[in-house]
């Protein structure tokens, strides 16, 4: 066990502005390896019941679309739900005809609506949410609305952490799935990367060099906003990720030189080694039932990805037979087979998905440019990654059944990347 050196604590000026203003230069990339993902989970038709609720049948539909037709009163917030349907694969907003589900959003006052699912003129569901307004509201009703026709959750009220370069360094942010508006979290005037937030959304991890020019790892509490030390032990503190329940942190820290694998409790302390190699270990991340986790290691020469017990026993290579060089995994929340990576193809990077015991693993991206950094949302079928070309990086949302693609955000933000995702 290693007792963390808690240097500093305290707030530390962040003042939360909400910011739509345009981005600076290429942000740097910073102590990524790489990564590759996705998945094939089917959709499930729903029915209606004697009580007009909607329930689940069975019967496998994979790759059908669900025709859907949003209604409201107001306008924007029509087209704001009509966005966060456009980024589901599995729906498709109906030009003509007969949809088959019809989603009403009815306004009941500045913070509350009424969700109305309809389908062939019948009314199957009809619910009450509030938020902090009505976008806000709007967002868990959509959820609502993706879960009851898919039975998959729906994540257009999850939060993303990401890093941009609006202020002229790799600073970060918070924002809405949507991008609707977005938090600046850190103003340190000083390269940040590698952003991680709990499950629940109150605390943020990211490794900064603005103390003392070393990349030591910070802690925000997002309720008070104070700042503290988390892990600034001698060399890199780097690649935090929480575990399912958000009470465990898994990361990355140099000892003697060398990239090791650590796991502590989300209020920093002690801090529990996992791994004792000649090899550099990086970008943890857990499986679902925080039992296990997945990593890169160059081992073998070149970075690969393995798997170990939480405790750091078990370690074994994942043979993805796609590349030497494959890094960055993350695994699927809903999936315990599924870990997507990033990998090198010829003179690009690509996002793969490995299926244990399905022999080799399937490239999920491809075309101009590199497809890194992903991370699942929260139901196993979509996530989020980073688009690089040309000196220009952005986030994006990668269907892993289809393959559909679309950017999250706007082109005024600049360069974007490096995101984690929270359910909420």
């Amino acid at each position: 066990m290693l007792e963390l050196s808690q240097h500093t604590s305290g707030a530390i000026g962040l003042d939360p502005v909400y910011c739509h203003d345009s981005l600076g230069e290429t942000m740097r990339f910073g102590f990524k390896l790489l990564f590759a993902f996705a998945c094939g989970l089917p959709l499930w038709l729903p029915a209606q019941v004697a009580d007009g609720q909607i329930r689940d049948i069975t019967g496998t539909v994979a790759r059908d679309l669900l025709s859907i037709r949003v209604e409201s009163d107001q306008p924007e917030l029509k087209n704001y739900i009509e966005r966060a349907f456009s980024l589901h694969g599995a729906f498709e907003l109906a030009t003509s005809g007969r949809p088959h589900f019809v989603f009403s959003f009815e306004a009941k006052s500045d913070q509350a609506l009424d969700l109305v699912i309809e389908s062939s003129g019948k009314e199957l569901l009809r619910q009450r949410f509030a938020g902090d307004d009505l976008f806000a509201a709007a967002a868990a009703a959509a959820d609502t609305a993706v879960l009851r026709t898919t039975n998959r959750p729906g994540f257009f009220s999850g939060r993303v952490a990401f890093i941009s370069t609006t202020s002229g360094h790799a600073e970060v942010y918070v924002a809405d799935l949507l991008m609707r508006a977005r938090l600046q979290l850190t103003r340190h005037g000083a390269d940040s990367l590698l952003p991680a937030i709990s499950p629940s959304g109150d605390q943020v991890l990211y490794t900064s060099y603005y103390r003392n020019g070393f990349p030591d790892m910070y802690s925000v509490d997002m309720t008070t906003k104070a700042l503290s030390l988390f892990s600034g032990f001698r060399g890199t503190n780097t690649g935090a990720t929480f575990s399912p329940d958000g009470q465990r942190v898994a990361l990355v820290i140099s000892v003697e030189g060398n990239a090791e694998l650590f796991v502590g409790s989300k209020g920093g302390g002690q801090l529990q080694r996992l791994t004792k190699t000649a090899a550099l270990e990086a970008d943890p991340s857990w499986s679902s039932d925080g039992r296990r986790l997945t990593f890169a290691s160059d081992e073998l020469g070149r970075p690969q990805i393995f798997v170990a017990n939480a405790d750091g026993s078990g370690r074994r290579r994942l043979p993805t037979n796609v590349s030497r060089n494959c890094s960055e995994p993350t695994w699927n929340p809903r999936e315990p087979d599924q870990i997507a990576f990033t990998a090198a193809m010829g003179k690009e990077f690509e996002i793969c998905l490995y299926e244990m015991g399905g022999g080799a693993a399937k490239v999920l991206t491809g075309g101009l440019g590199d497809a890194v950094e992903p991370v699942w949302l929260s139901d196993g079928r979509h996530l989020i990654y980073t688009q690089r070309s040309k000196g220009r990086s952005r986030l994006a949302i990668l269907d892993t059944l289809t393959g559909k693609q679309k950017v999250l955000t706007p082109e005024v933000w600049g360069n974007c990347s490096m995101a984690d995702f929270a359910a909420m």
